[in-house]
Formats: C-alpha cells, structure tokens, sequence
C-alpha cells in the first residue's frame, strides 16, 4: 500500500485569475522609462494558486508547480516573495514575521496574461489573512502598485480601466459574460523587450532614430493615450460582437515583429469564427472572443487541429480577483 502524501502545513489558499487586455493603447515613454496608457483589462477564468504559510521569523522561501514552473524564479525577484516582504515591512513587524509560499500555475510565464501579477497579488492577500494584519483592500492595492503595473486589477477583477503605467484602476461598467479562447504560443515574449521593439517601430515610422528622440523630448506634451469610446459603448450595452470588432493592443505590432509566427494564428482564428482577435498585453498569448459557448468550444477544437500553438484553453469573463479559498 502506497504511503500518504505529507499533510500541506496549515495556512492560507488564495487564487487570482489571468487577464486580457480588451483595449491597450500606448503612449510615448516618459522621463522615468514607463509608458503611458489607457487599457481596459478584463479578468478571466484562468488562475494561479498561491499558499502561504507560517515560516520561522524573516524567513521567506518559495516553491513553484504546475505550467511552466521551471520558468519562475524562487530567488529574491519572485513577485510573490517580494509581495509578502513588502506587506510585512509595511504592517507587521516585519523581522517577527516569515512565510512559506507555493505557487500551482496555470496561467503561461511571460505570455502576456499577468500570471506573475496575479502571484504577488495572491500572496499579498493570502499573507494577510495568515499573519492577521489589520490591512484592507485599498491598502493592499497601493502595495500592488508598487510592485508592478497589473497587479493592483489582478487584486481588483472583472473588467476595469487602467491609467497611468496601468497601475491606476476604477472599475468600468460591462454588462453579461464572454467566451474566450486563448491560444498559448511556443515562447514567452518579454514585456521589456516587446515594449523596446514598439519604441523602435515608432521611431522608425517616424523618420528614424532623430525623430524617435524628439518625440521622447514632446512626450510630455502629448496626447495622453486614451481607450476607444465604442469599447466602452460596447461594455455598456453587453454587445460581444461590438466587443469583438473594438479590441485593440497598440504593442500588437511589436509582439508581431519578433514573433511572425502569430499573425497565422490571429489569421486562423478569425477564419474559424472569432468575433474578434488579439495579441494579450505584451503576448504571446492569443485571445479570441467566441459569440457563445458552443462557438468558443468549436473555435478551440479548430485551433487545436491547426497546429499552429503550444496549447489552447477556454475561459470566461469578467471574473472575481484574487480570493481566498481555503
């Protein structure tokens, strides 16, 4: 007879789910290197687990399982470690406390999804309701700022506006559910790099490296970036197919140019039914609105037969954020 399985150390479960960017457009970088922008995120049910446990004073270590752990790093830049030392340092006493994280992933490393925002803000949620912080909502949201542009919506959920490096979210108003497909490309992309790969294309499109230079030294007088009004028209009133027809990534070209391979899956895609199709955030991740269930069940047998990406999954949105679950 086979011996049980260790019993997990009592502690906190939370999970957090993926997110899409329905609208993300992008403005010239600032003086401290981030970009401006207005995006719409919608969370979808696809999600990271996060446990946190109690682990002896100032000690912090993290394991990770599941899509692509070997892609996570367990040392000191781990999002989620820094989450939770974050959090002590800023309402506990922060040498008294310490915590044992595990991550489960199913959200893909580097695909443009969030997957490491949803970890910090799972492991700042999860940590507070294990060390007992009197800590709410509004005040973990300006901790996640502070680590990284999407995990104070991977905190938030549903559909949102994002402002500033993103960091800035208020929820916006989106009527009924959608059916995505999300097709999950052979390699990661880097959000640093795609976002390198855009400023050169501008630059270019501009007149070459003169011009991408002065349009550095203009970006604070730009026009801040701003999301189209028939996405949010379309939110209101509940209209997938006005939803499919709106989404935009201004990095989507970027994304595009380092990895050609994407355009035939956005091509398929759309030519087995979508409504809509897009690169997610900084990609690679595809994502393909369906018109129902059915639709979306057909579009990911379609692209699974195609061959042309690593794995295709279905999700649901808008969803809850992060939230304990046991």
């Amino acid at each position: 007879m086979a011996s049980a399985l260790p019993p997990e150390p009592v502690g906190v479960r939370v999970r957090a789910p993926a997110k899409i960017n329905l609208a993300l457009c992008v403005g010239p970088p600032r003086q401290d290197g981030y970009h401006p922008l207005a995006t719409v995120y919608q969370a979808v049910s696809l999600y990271d687990e996060v446990h946190a446990a109690w682990a002896e004073p100032d000690e912090y270590t993290v394991t990770v399982s599941g899509e692509g752990a070997d892609l996570v790093p367990t040392d000191e830049t781990n999002l989620a470690l820094r989450a939770a030392r974050l959090l002590a340092r800023t309402y506990g006493e922060g040498d008294s406390l310490g915590a044992g994280l595990s991550i489960k992933k199913s959200i893909p490393v580097a695909g443009g999804l969030a997957g490491g925002s949803a970890n910090g803000a799972a492991a700042l949620l999860a940590c507070a309701v294990l060390w007992d912080l009197d800590v709410g909502l509004e005040e973990l949201t300006v901790l996640a700022a502070q680590l990284g542009s999407d995990v104070p919506f991977a905190l938030l959920g549903g559909t949102a506006l994002g402002s500033g490096r993103g960091e800035q979210v208020v929820p916006v108003l989106a009527r009924g559910g959608y059916h995505w497909v999300l097709a999950f490309g052979h390699h990661g992309l880097s959000t640093p790099a795609v976002y390198r790969r855009h400023d050169q294309m501008g630059a270019r499109k501009a007149g070459g490296a003169a011009a991408g230079k002065l349009s550095q030294e203009m970006a604070g007088q730009a026009r801040a970036p701003e999301v189209p009004p028939a996405l949010m028209n379309a939110l209101r009133v509940g209209d997938p197919s006005a939803v499919g027809a709106a989404l935009v990534n201004d990095l989507q070209p970027a994304a595009l140019d380092l990895q050609p391979r994407l355009r035939q899956v956005l091509e398929a895609g759309v030519e087995y039914g979508a409504l809509g199709a897009l690169v997610s955030g900084s990609g690679p991740t595809c994502a393909f609105l369906a018109a129902s269930e059915a639709a979306a069940v057909d579009l990911s047998v379609a692209l699974s037969a195609d061959g042309q990406c690593r794995a295709v999954r279905r999700a649901t949105g808008p969803v809850t954020g992060a939230r304990v679950i046991g």
